[in-house]
């Protein structure tokens, strides 16, 4: 009898077992669906000038991408700005980056290397143009740089750009009505504070962490960059002219500084980029990675809190690469 018992109760307890392994089975299907696998290997992410808004989105990012994609070894690359960014991802130095929407769109009519193969994955948000100056300065618009020592960006950024497309609307040569200085966001706000310039030009997110710190420890002025300079800009004709839009700095971006008045200004749209040579999936991901984490970078950097799914699709100049295409239909309200 007692053999008898202890054969029911065994094999109780292996059918018990073998329903449980079942269901540990299926819970582990549901949450993993079946052929899904984290991609693995390496990836770099060109971020920009140390100091910048691209530098620190991309320590931020890397956090999350650790946690979204653990198989996959992310590293940064420091930059001089968007060109330098565009380039190393067409030529497959890099596989993601940010760069301004003007930026991308010169380097695909210069036909540069891997121009064709460049793919876009969202529009994060836009890039404000900042001309600082000292408050006692006697720069009230573009027209007076004329004889200045200005700060004109990396020669490989996107400040570089914008600020050569400005001076020439404003009727200044670059290269000789001025004294252009090549140089970053890490270094011009010291110089201007020294007196060693006397202006710059800077392109980033508002606002930019370095450009508030002066602020606050050194009386400057944002010079307007109003509509008929604008107007000049668009009927340059010139490709990166079609993705500059007249904007306003809020009067609270430097309160200080602004004394609460709004600024005119152009403004131009960053997107976030890679290349036809990125697989579906790590596309997906990091795509998803990126929109996910806006809330938590943007409490760090304010930016990133206008990454907005509804337009985040709109990446001209640059088609969609297909696994930012999932994940939009995927994300679709």
């Amino acid at each position: 009898m007692f053999a008898e018992l202890f054969r029911i109760g065994r094999r109780r307890a292996l059918q018990g077992a073998a329903a449980l392994l079942v269901a540990l089975g299926l819970l582990v299907w549901w949450l993993a669906p079946f052929g899904e696998t984290s991609p693995s290997g390496s990836i770099t992410f060109s971020t920009g000038v140390k100091s910048g808004v691209y530098e620190r989105y991309g320590e931020l990012l890397k956090d999350d991408l650790a946690r979204d994609l653990p198989r996959m070894s992310i590293g940064l690359q420091t930059s001089q700005g968007s060109q330098e960014n565009i380039a190393r991802v067409a030529t497959g130095e890099s596989d993601f980056t940010i760069a301004t929407a003007d930026a991308v769109a010169t380097y695909m009519k210069e036909g540069k290397p891997g121009a064709d193969r460049l793919r876009g994955c969202a529009r994060l948000y836009d890039d404000y143009v900042q001309l600082v100056t000292a408050r006692s300065s006697d720069i009230r618009s573009v027209a007076d740089l004329r004889g200045k020592k200005v700060g004109v960006g990396q020669g490989k950024s996107g400040v570089r750009l914008v600020a050569d497309q400005l001076l020439t609307a404003a009727r200044i040569d670059p290269a000789h009505d001025i004294t252009p200085v090549s140089a970053g966001i890490d270094t011009m706000p010291g110089r201007l504070e020294t007196g060693d310039l006397d202006a710059f030009f800077w392109s980033g997110g508002l606002p930019t962490s370095v450009v508030q710190k002066l602020s606050e420890r050194f009386d400057i002025r944002l010079v307007p960059l109003d509509s008929a300079l604008i107007s000049r800009l668009h009927a340059a004709g010139e490709t990166a002219s079609r993705y500059y839009r007249s904007a306003e700095m809020p009067a609270d971006a430097y309160r200080k500084a602004q004394q609460g008045t709004a600024v005119p200004t152009v403004a131009v749209a960053n997107l976030l980029i890679t290349t036809d040579r990125t697989g579906a999936e790590l596309t997906e991901r990091f795509t998803r990675t990126v929109i996910g984490s806006r809330d938590r970078i943007g409490d760090q950097v304010h930016p990133a809190q206008l990454v907005d799914l509804r337009t985040a699709i709109y990446t001209d100049p640059l088609p969609l690469h297909e696994g930012a295409k999932r994940y939009y239909r995927s994300a679709k309200p």
